[in-house]
């Protein structure tokens, strides 16, 4: 009986062993990103934990570290400039809402979406926060004045009315969209394991942006008033505001 007993648990030990070394072997993926198009009924995981396991080092088949191709001068230099942008637009964005919810916190149809995407567009910056301190990239200096252009700008079509409110969120959002499409674009050519993960997070984002401005048109943002002067001045002070962050 003791004997049966032994064979039978070190079955079940070989068993769960040989299990281990396939997962190892295939290179099972230890991350899963979520998304539905739902209108904004997002729900993501901590990225404290998934961000370091999905950008951890590979393990080939006999449990060595692989010896990773550091990205060349030229490529470390471009994904810099990348992240430190998009650490900056989220900065921007939060306070946009920030100052949007301070005027229309009280409005009871339009503070519960201008709730949602702020929630979401911190989720962004968390995650950009760790991502800079992964690639070790110098974060930008003019993150003051970003934080209160945001907020001023989010406060001042928030007076003009939760229409203008909600034009500026498609202004910011259409130029956010935008370039993250052509960060996408940029980052095909990079063949690195890092790269790859940090493309489907910019992917994602760039998803989560383009249903805020889907959202702020369904609520009523073409009903601004000076709706064509209003969203260019907002969106050539974003393209400015990138150009000036990936120098600063």
């Amino acid at each position: 009986m003791y004997t049966s007993s032994y064979l039978s648990h070190s079955s079940i030990g070989s068993t769960i062993h040989r299990k281990c070394i396939i997962a190892f072997k295939h290179k099972i993926p230890l991350l899963t990103l979520s998304y539905t198009h739902k209108h904004l009924s997002y729900k993501h995981p901590s990225y404290s934990s998934r961000l370091i396991s999905s950008i951890s080092k590979g393990i080939n088949s006999n449990n060595n570290v692989q010896k990773k191709i550091p990205l060349t001068p030229k490529q470390k230099r471009l994904i810099d400039c990348m992240i430190r942008i998009d650490q900056a637009g989220e900065i921007g964005a939060n306070y946009i809402y920030k100052g949007q919810l301070a005027i229309l916190g009280s409005d009871k149809k339009v503070s519960p979406i201008i709730k949602e995407m702020w929630e979401q567009e911190k989720f962004h910056l968390k995650t950009f926060d760790e991502i800079i301190a992964r690639f070790r990239v110098r974060p930008t200096i003019l993150r003051p004045i970003w934080e209160a252009v945001g907020f001023i700008v989010g406060a001042g079509t928030a007076m003009m009315g939760k229409e203008a409110a909600m034009a500026c969120t498609e202004a910011v959002e259409t130029v956010i969209g935008q370039h993250y499409n052509d960060q996408l674009r940029e980052l095909l050519s990079i063949d690195h394991e890092d790269i790859a993960e940090l493309r489907k997070i910019i992917k994602e984002f760039r998803d989560d942006e383009l249903q805020h401005l889907d959202t702020a048109v369904d609520f009523d943002a073409k009903k601004a008033p000076f709706h064509g002067p209003l969203t260019a001045i907002i969106h050539h002070g974003c393209k400015a505001a990138i150009w000036i962050t990936g120098r600063l």
